[in-house]
């Protein structure tokens, strides 16, 4: 898209180029997303420890602002059940759950993480999504899913509700387990398997609303609040009033870390759901101006006393599925939802609470990612093994830690996949100019006196002792005999070099030449590299006649009365 379409657009961008006809689509997109979502975002708001109706302020405030300020035509915005156990778990350690204090905490760290997202679009800091693998993420999510497991396990069987940590909630619930109302868990067990079926049949299908009036009818019908089912309860939904709630130091302190976690972790998510669902033919997503519109939805929901919103890739696909042409989808759902929760909340409140557990646990099964797990295993047991400590430092460590030490891994994992690069030779095929790496399917020829090697990733601080360990062996063992007269480094795959490696290479250069070993680079591709090579003053040593196109014409201009060592 050309710059001058992106000035016309600068809100509402993913209205552009729809047309009236297409409202129709957007109309049933829009009711088929608030069946989807009514259930879910009531779910949400209870698993964080919220009335249901804070539930539908946070989807209204982040659907209306993505609609206005975000890019994506399908991505849908509201609370989510990734992010939700997460801060709950950590303001419930500063404020009693439900309380004043929490809900001001919650608005709190939704208003600064809006601002946290808000600046990572302006600066294009769409890079950050990337900084967590498949591999933690799965485990991420997978530790995330025990966690509403566990946090849902008292209202599916109708015991009194646990707090604290992990093992303090499992004790409870084991200490309770004889208490079970068996009517109650058959009500939300069978709500568990009617989202199930209905998602198999078809995910249009709204099944999560399906179940969940079928249970507010049939406890209402039969009585059955009078046999211990419990209920949502009356609750009063008044008009938000915009405020910003003033923490004190040590709340801010203790929200400002969390605020940067569940910033990134939102970032992932949005990315990975803007890349899913890019839109119309041809367009690319913008991620950077979707950080934008998600940041903008929690400020929004902040401001009117909710938390956090991220972006949910069912919902996404929901609109996508059902035809929708624009964020119009959204607010036809916004508007669903207002007008059920101005006139619809003594219908809400008959809502067993077994049944939102059931939508929740259907959410974490969704989540919990055994295909993909069984994937990973398959092909590569060190990053299954990475998935496995990941979900269990999520479950065991308090939630904020074990998220912390969920990104930490994903960066070591990054990290150590970068050192664990070595040093490779070519040989060349024969009758050829080709160059190519050793020990391959054919039968590589070499010149005397010549070594032909190759470093296969970005050189830095990381690898760099390690490339200066392989280069001296490599040296080593190709003059072992004395007549090494020219060694030529295949740079195609270096795409960056910092001041360290830029100083090691620039040591061995020196080294070599001390041994009256010429040396070369070829291939050196990344206009990155070229400016690390200019400016940390590797070229003054190399000189610029000793960087070249090919192997083929380095070992030409420089080593051209090199004898060939057959296969």
């Amino acid at each position: 898209m050309n710059n001058d379409k992106e000035k016309q657009w600068p809100l509402f961008r993913s209205f552009r180029g729809v047309g009236v006809g297409a409202s129709r689509f957007d109309l049933i997109a829009g009711l088929t997303l608030a069946a989807i979502a009514i259930p879910e975002q009531m779910a949400t708001a209870r698993l964080g420890g919220f009335s249901p109706h804070i539930g539908f302020f946070a989807f209204v405030a982040g659907s209306v602002a993505f609609a206005v300020f975000g890019s994506n035509r399908f991505l849908s915005a509201g609370a989510d059940s990734t992010i939700t156990p997460i801060f709950a778990g950590a303001l419930a350690a500063l404020a009693t759950v439900g309380g004043k204090d929490y809900g001001e905490l919650a608005a709190v760290l939704a208003l600064l993480v809006g601002v946290f997202l808000l600046l990572a679009g302006v600066f294009r800091a769409g890079w950050v999504a990337d900084l967590l693998s498949i591999p933690v993420m799965t485990g991420f999510l997978a530790g995330v899913a025990i966690h509403i497991a566990i946090s849902q396990a008292p209202a599916l069987l109708g015991l009194p509700p646990g707090h604290g940590e992990v093992f303090d909630r499992l004790r409870m619930i084991a200490g309770d387990i004889g208490e079970t109302n068996f009517l109650t868990l058959a009500i939300g067990a069978s709500c568990v398997a009617s989202i199930v079926l209905f998602e198999r049949i078809s995910p249009r299908i709204p099944g999560a609303l399906i179940a969940l009036a079928a249970a507010t009818f049939v406890v209402a019908h039969f009585n059955l609040e009078q046999r211990g089912v419990a209920v949502v309860g009356a609750f009063m939904v008044a008009p938000p009033r915009p405020s910003v709630p003033i923490p004190s130091f040590d709340q801010l302190s203790h929200v400002l870390a969390l605020a940067v976690i569940i910033s990134a972790i939102v970032m992932v998510q949005t990315a990975a759901t803007s890349r899913s669902f890019p839109g119309a033919a041809g367009e690319t997503p913008d991620v950077d101006r979707d950080f934008v519109g998600l940041g903008a939805g929690s400020l929004l929901a902040g401001l009117f006393g909710a938390f956090p919103v991220n972006a949910s890739p069912p919902r996404t696909a929901i609109v996508a599925e059902t035809g929708g042409r624009s964020q119009i989808a959204g607010l036809v759902a916004c508007a669903v939802i207002v007008a059920l929760a101005l006139y619809g909340s003594e219908l809400l409140a008959e809502v067993p609470e077994t049944a939102l557990a059931g939508v929740l646990l259907f959410i974490a099964g969704r989540i919990f990612r055994v295909p993909e797990m069984l994937d990973i295993r398959a092909k590569t047991k060190a990053e299954f093994a990475l998935v496995v400590v990941t979900m269990l430092s999520v479950v065991i460590l308090p939630v904020q830690s074990g998220v912390a030490l969920a990104i930490m891994l994903s960066l070591v994992h990054g990290m150590w996949t970068t050192t664990r690069t070595r040093l490779i030779e070519y040989e060349r095929l024969p009758g050829t100019s080709i160059w190519w790496p050793d020990r391959t399917v054919f039968a590589g020829e070499t010149l005397s006196g010549v070594l032909v090697v190759a470093y296969q990733a970005p050189l830095s601080f990381l690898n760099a002792y390690q490339f200066q360990h392989d280069m001296r062996e490599a040296i080593a063992r190709a003059g072992a005999g004395g007549g090494l007269r020219l060694v030529v480094l295949e740079a195609s795959s270096i795409v960056e070099i910092d001041f360290t490696a830029a100083r090691i290479l620039r040591d061995v250069i020196a080294q070599c030449r001390a041994r009256d070993v010429d040396f070369a680079i070829v291939r050196l591709e990344s206009v990155r590299a070229q400016a690390a090579l200019e400016n940390f003053g590797v070229m003054a040593t190399l000189g610029q006649d000793r960087l070249f196109h090919s192997v083929d014409e380095a070992t030409r201009k420089l080593a051209a009365a090199a004898a060939v060592t057959a296969p």
